[in-house]
């Protein structure tokens, strides 16, 4: 666990991060309680905070109160509080103030583990949450709602400089796959979809149906256009026994480069043309759209 400790003594740092450092645990320290919020908010490797109430310039409070705000959905987050004076604030204000539990300063070696093993416990079922929450049930992939944030972040960084390039592919003519060998074995040809996805290491997402989509940081149309083709091959090989004959599938995929001004919905849009063009081409095709809306099959 990552703790981020913050405490005006030097003593009360040195005695309690050596604790944590021997229980397995990364710590960083701090007497400031606004460069320690400062810290927390821009690390989300931070996974526990214990404070003591007796800080500057946030009190113990105010810091547990604004490390609360922090926590949400997305990020778990444990807030430990320790004071001396134990008698000087009810419990009941520490924990409606936002801290989880509260230890005796300074707190035993024993004590410390045994509130962190529980943090853990608790942080490792909401972690668990989230992934359930993220995940497409039958493809193990993100669902629509994870791969949009991921987008999102995606997105920031090529505005940092990072070249990005989106994939949309879509299972042709599903529906008659469907029709003739049953929803059982169309299940079974996402699944398959959504494996080649996984192998390629980029991170892909169930839309909705039988389309996907795939975020490649780091890659350009060129080099994203050669995954593509991958894609594409393997799906196009795959040969299935079902009812006594060979049950074979292809996929369209549409690709578009990150420019400039692009937002998801923009970006999306530009890869769902491409893949509307991979579909009027005859499927089995890989399809680009520039950011001029030039389109063309390239495959």
């Amino acid at each position: 666990m990552h703790v981020a400790l913050v405490d005006p003594s030097r003593v009360i740092r040195k005695t309690v991060s050596d604790m944590l450092i021997a229980g397995g645990h990364s710590v960083t320290a701090f007497s400031d309680s606004a460069a320690a919020l400062d810290y927390v908010t821009g690390n989300a490797a931070v996974t526990c905070v214990l404070t003591s109430l007796e800080v500057q310039p946030l009190d113990g409070l105010e810091l547990c109160w604004s490390l609360r705000a922090l926590a949400d959905d997305r990020r778990p987050l444990t807030i430990l509080a320790m004071s001396s004076a134990r008698d000087s604030r009810p419990l009941d204000e520490i924990l409606d103030s936002g801290a989880d539990d509260f230890l005796t300063k300074p707190p035993s070696a024993q004590e410390l583990y045994g509130r962190l093993r529980s943090a853990e416990r608790v942080l490792k079922l909401q972690h668990a949450l989230i992934r359930q929450a993220d995940t497409d049930h039958l493809t193990q992939l993100l669902n629509r709602g994870a791969l949009m944030r991921q987008a999102r972040t995606a997105l920031d960084a090529a505005g940092a400089g990072q070249p990005l390039t989106v994939l949309q592919i879509d299972i042709d003519h599903f529906k008659s796959i469907n029709d003739r060998y049953g929803h059982d074995v169309g299940d079974v040809v996402i699944r398959f979809v959504a494996h080649v996805l996984r192998e390629t290491g980029a991170t892909a997402g169930r839309l909705g149906g039988e389309e996907f989509a795939a975020l490649m940081p780091g890659h350009s149309l060129g080099s994203a256009a050669v995954v593509a083709h991958r894609i594409r091959s393997q799906c196009a090989a795959r040969s299935m026994p079902q009812q006594g004959s060979a049950l074979r599938f292809t996929v369209s995929i549409g690709l578009s480069e990150w420019v400039p001004g692009d937002s998801v919905q923009t970006l999306l849009k530009r890869t769902d043309v491409a893949l509307y063009a991979a579909k009027a081409g005859g499927r089995d095709r890989v399809a680009v759209t520039t950011a001029s809306l030039r389109t063309e099959c390239v495959s």
